[in-house]
């Protein structure tokens, strides 16, 4: 079985990749911007600057409130914090609409969490743009969530749906399925669980979380 510390480190893998390309920009448009003295092609570096700067920040807001400890100590935290961070990463890969259905300010911070993953997992699928639709509901003392991407185009390793099943095995996971197998874990200790289907030009990623003890209503 993983370990927490194996995990711990396949996930800051993650991290660090994600982060390596627009980190790298930001250097190499400082570098280009120390040696030019075009105006035009001043302006065009700052804008570089500004862009990459930007996606560096949109991407450590997800991973800390994805897998950090935003949100407080609280058993609950805003939806409006999780759509905030998925909105600009939706922004940032551009051709992608995004439509969110949740009725609720808060939800549970490991429902947070797992939407988030969803979410990114479903962005993920989106090589070539599209839709991705995320939806949450309170109902009967669980937490449903669902994030469905759909385009021509979809780009989907099923090994990341295994690990989301809890079906993949130890010596498989890697730090691109970490983020799939952690919230796999994180589902099966509160008792529920995730699932997901290709179909018909779509992913569907779901989950379905009790709620805390003593929280419902």
């Amino acid at each position: 079985m993983t370990s927490q510390t194996d995990l711990a480190a396949l996930l800051c893998s993650r991290l660090c990749h994600d982060l390596l390309s627009p980190v790298g920009a930001l250097s190499n448009g400082i570098e280009l911007l120390a040696d030019e003295t075009d105006p035009e092609m001043q302006k065009r570096c700052m804008e570089l600057l500004e862009q990459s700067a930007k996606t560096s920040t949109d991407k450590l807001k997800f991973f800390r409130l994805a897998f950090g400890a935003a949100g407080g100590f609280g058993e609950y935290v805003p939806v409006e914090e999780a759509q905030e961070v998925i909105g600009s990463l939706a922004a940032d890969a551009k051709r992608v609409e995004l439509n969110w259905a949740i009725s609720d300010a808060k939800l549970p911070k490991a429902a947070i969490k797992v939407m988030l993953n969803l979410a990114q997992i479903a962005l993920d699928a989106l090589v070539r743009g599209g839709t991705l639709d995320i939806g949450a509901e309170r109902t009967g003392g669980n937490v449903e969530i669902v994030a469905r991407a759909t385009a021509e185009k979809l780009a989907f390793d099923e090994t990341i749906g295994q690990a989301l099943q809890g079906e993949l095995p130890d010596a498989d996971i890697s730090s691109r399925t970490a983020a799939a197998h952690m919230i796999a874990l994180l589902a099966k200790e509160m008792g529920g669980g995730l699932q997901f289907a290709m179909a018909d030009g779509a992913l569907v990623l779901g989950a379905v979380l009790p709620e805390p003890e003593g929280m419902i209503g």
